[in-house]
């Protein structure tokens, strides 16, 4: 249980140490991007030559078309299967929605068992196992005190009040108390 805790001094200095670490793990994932994007620009897209003359210009142009075209096709076609794959995710949301309007969970119901009972279900018929605990209970007699009994006994309230009214009834009560 004794751990040993640093000081303020010293967290200071490790969480310097680790946005430290942390600043220049950025700046290399940054340099990285940037090189896998000059790559890609340069497999991809090749220099643009400036034509000299028309025919090599119309060249151009056709061949700048023909790209156009393939990649438009390519986004007709990925933009197609995203719409599919977003209305099937709404069809399966609607049909989790269904699913749980048919099946209401009924409200559950307190019954009241015994321990016996209780064991047997778990256990089945085969395993007699008694669980009346109050068997091995000792008897006990309960004793009934006087003065529960005199409080008890009380009777007629009014004719209590009427006993102790004024100052005759006081002076009963004190005699009885002494």
């Amino acid at each position: 249980m004794s751990e040993k805790r640093m000081s303020s001094s010293k967290k200071h200095s490790l969480k310097g140490l680790m946005l430290q670490v942390a600043k220049e793990l950025l700046e290399a994932e940054e340099i990285e991007k940037k090189e896998e994007r000059k790559r890609y620009m340069e497999e991809h897209c090749p220099t643009l030559s400036n034509p000299s003359s028309k025919q090599e210009l119309q060249e151009l142009c056709k061949e700048l078309h023909a790209k156009i075209e393939a990649v438009d096709e390519e986004r007709y076609i990925l933009e197609h299967k995203a719409i599919m794959v977003v209305n099937e995710v709404k069809d399966l949301n609607i049909k989790i929605v269904d699913l749980k309007g048919k099946f209401k969970k009924p409200p559950l119901k307190k019954v009241r068992m015994s321990a016996d009972a209780m064991l047997q279900a778990l256990l089945g018929s085969k395993h007699k196992v008694s669980m009346d605990l109050r068997a091995n209970l000792k008897q006990v007699k309960k004793e009934v005190k006087e003065e529960d009994k005199e409080l008890r006994d009380v009777g007629d309230w009014r004719k209590n009040i009427e006993d102790k009214a004024g100052m005759g009834g006081r002076k009963k009560m004190f005699e009885s108390e002494a």
